[in-house]
């Protein structure tokens, strides 16, 4: 009967699975929720105490201790370049994974070769990226073919087939309305 609702970054009741920010300023995702997990990384981490507390053992434990839990992850994460804590946390076999912002996608080979950034050209010349197709299938990767209409482009037609007569539009435009 309980529905799940978003929450942003953390998954109530399955403890811990958040995002936390490390030192040069990157934003991870660290997954440990699983019991087998959440020991690998408190052990990783340098906390065999949390590793061995038989409260924590499973994930019921681990809820109850949430802000605790993210405490001590976000101290240590903090504390940490980004990929120093990526690879503590592969070699752990802890789930984790950037989260990239625009800049790391542009650079992100994975993103280039997947043609997941695209370019186009508008009217005036001028260059610009757009957001890929999503799924790229083999067969028929899509692409974008047409980057719209230009700003207002359609206004008058809209605005008429709504009943507006020319000079109610025309009192907008000169209103800066439209």
């Amino acid at each position: 009967g309980f529905i799940r609702e978003r929450t942003g970054n953390v998954m109530p009741g399955i403890t811990p699975s958040n995002t936390h920010t490390t030192k040069d300023g990157k934003h991870l995702i660290i997954g440990a929720n699983g019991d087998a997990i959440f020991k690998r990384l408190m052990l990783a981490i340098g906390r065999a105490d949390l590793a061995e507390d038989p409260q924590l053992a499973n994930n019921a434990g681990r809820d109850a201790r949430a802000s605790e839990i993210y405490g001590v992850i976000d101290a240590w994460v903090g504390s940490r370049d980004a990929d120093e804590v990526l690879r503590v946390a592969s070699e752990a076999q802890v789930p984790s994974s950037p989260i990239f912002s625009v800049a790391d996608m542009f650079r992100d080979p994975q993103f280039l070769a997947r043609g997941m950034l695209e370019s186009a050209q508008l009217p005036d010349g001028k260059d610009f990226h757009l957001p890929g197709v999503v799924p790229r299938l083999s067969l028929t990767p899509g692409g974008t073919r047409w980057i719209g209409p230009a700003l207002g482009e359609h206004t008058v037609a809209v605005l008429r087939g709504l009943g507006y007569a020319p000079d109610e539009i025309d009192r907008f435009r000169q209103d800066g309305a439209i």
